[in-house]
């Protein structure tokens, strides 16, 4: 899961944040990125590709620890990422359509309504819109009832609890049975692209991950590592188990698209840093 938080805004030029971390692109080939208020090259960087699986393109973000950790003490992505892995999770968001995550993630991470990042309109201009998995139905505190609710993918038994949150037309029953709290998130994909929704960015957190590439529907895998050791407990970016009805596609190989590095740019400042693009073949 990579954090909702934002860090405390350092100099802003007119476009955006200036103090950002450099990356240097490790692979395919050497190169380096300062901090760039637009972002295009990085954006660049992350353009969607085509569909392979369907209608939408679906990528992951998660970031981890050195040790694998998923979250720090405090059961959340915020106390593991840094500046670096700010840096691209604002440009991932900046073209998506939509971020898919799961309701125990959004009320975890305190998700509330979606905005373009700040200074990066001019990498995709519609409104980002925020799509929760809820099999109960339920929906954070922070998204119901708001001016911009988000849609919500359920099953036949949480229909009525999701209707009494958010408006009827935002959400999607994608379950075949009340009786089964098994989701078909290829339905639920498939509704949201019939929105315009097709580049679709999941944030997590690792059950829903687990979920999505059990039923072969992630296209791509981007994941941050930082250089910080948890120790045992907190899971792994990919958890709990397969929902019901699914069969896995794991374990299957991936191909290397980039690598990021964040070099100590500036004095004190956390080095080591690494962002992976993976593509994800069909399983």
């Amino acid at each position: 899961m990579t954090s909702t938080t934002t860090p405390p805004d350092g100099p802003v030029a007119p476009g955006g944040r200036t103090d950002l971390p450099a990356l240097d692109v490790l692979l395919p080939a050497a190169e380096h990125l300062p901090p760039d208020p637009r972002e295009d090259r990085l954006a660049a960087l992350y353009a969607y590709g085509s569909p392979v699986r369907g209608a939408s393109v679906v990528r992951a973000n998660m970031v981890a620890s050195v040790d694998g950790a998923a979250w720090g003490p405090d059961e959340r992505s915020g106390s593991i990422n840094d500046d670096a892995d700010w840096r691209v999770f604002r440009v991932l968001r900046a073209l998506a359509d939509v971020v898919l995550v799961g309701a125990g993630t959004a009320r975890a991470e305190g998700y509330t309504p979606l905005g373009r990042p700040r200074g990066l309109r001019h990498l995709h201009d519609a409104p980002l819109e925020l799509a929760v998995v809820s099999r109960s139905g339920r929906v954070p505190p922070a998204l119901a009832g708001t001016d911009r609710p988000p849609f919500v993918l359920t099953g036949p038994a949480g229909a009525a609890t999701a209707r009494g949150d958010v408006p009827a037309d935002r959400v999607l029953v994608v379950g075949q049975d009340a009786a089964d709290d098994a989701l078909d998130l290829a339905t639920g994909l498939a509704a949201l692209a019939g929105r315009g929704l097709t580049r679709v960015l999941t944030e997590g957190g690792p059950s829903l991950l687990a979920d999505l590439l059990a039923a072969d529907l992630v296209d791509e895998l981007c994941v941050t590592t930082t250089p910080t050791l948890v120790g045992p407990g907190p899971g792994r970016i990919v958890g709990g188990a397969p929902a019901p009805g699914t069969t896995t596609a794991l374990p299957r190989g991936a191909r290397l698209a980039h690598l990021l590095h964040a070099p100590e740019d500036r004095p004190g400042s956390p080095a080591g840093t690494t962002a992976a693009r993976w593509l994800l073949p069909l399983g």
